[in-house]
């Protein structure tokens, strides 16, 4: 099995209400992927609701293999999600690991 962890970082120019609905429409388009994409074996988004902490989103997943990771980075369902944060991400940090 992998876990696959991301964790994104928002612009921090953004305007609030506009960033919570970012932060919102991107965790109701994630965690609607297992429907559409049937090798995640789980998923869940985490919205930080510590404003002292630097990273806005948190993303974790599970997946057979990283071959399946890799056809989740690329497959259409998943790629339009993610490009609701294109214009106001600053950062993204992942760590993928076996167990």
């Amino acid at each position: 099995m992998v876990k696959h962890i991301v964790l994104f970082q928002l612009d921090p120019e953004m305007e609030a209400g506009r960033k919570a609905e970012v932060m919102e429409a991107f965790k109701r388009g994630i965690e609607a992927l297992p429907t559409e994409i049937p090798f995640i074996r789980k998923i869940e988004v985490g919205l930080n609701a510590n404003p002292a902490e630097s990273f806005d989103i948190a993303l974790y997943s599970e997946f057979d293999t990283m071959d399946d990771v890799r056809a989740y980075s690329v497959h259409p369902k998943h790629v339009a999600v993610a490009a609701l944060l294109k214009d106001c991400k600053k950062a993204r940090s992942c760590v993928d690991y076996e167990i």
